[in-house]
């Protein structure tokens, strides 16, 4: 008896959880498709002038917001990536001696 109270109860959450789930993606689904205009801040309020705020990394030096990528990979070979790596794992302030050293 025991056991069919428990597949009962465990069935019983796990519909839960998958109708909880499914009811999330629909609401991300609708949220993401939403349109909202370019001065919009999330309040409701209609007379409020809202000023965009920038990140301060998105400036370049004459404070002017950058248009183009900013990650530029450039390839390096391994010897020289595990030679950096290394750098930094020896200038690491939580480094432990090894007892071969």
């Amino acid at each position: 008896m025991l056991h069919l109270i428990y597949i009962l109860v465990f069935t019983v959450i796990a519909l839960l959880a998958v109708s909880n789930l499914i009811r999330s993606l629909i609401t991300l689904s609708a949220e993401t498709q939403k349109f909202y205009p370019p001065g919009y801040n999330g309040s409701h309020k209609q007379n409020v002038k809202s000023e965009r705020i920038v990140h301060p990394e998105l400036l370049d030096e004459q404070g002017k917001v950058i248009e183009e990528p900013l990650l530029v990979m450039r390839s390096v070979s391994v010897d020289d990536a595990r030679s950096r790596l290394d750098a930094l794992y020896d200038a690491s302030p939580s480094k432990t001696v090894d007892p071969e050293d």
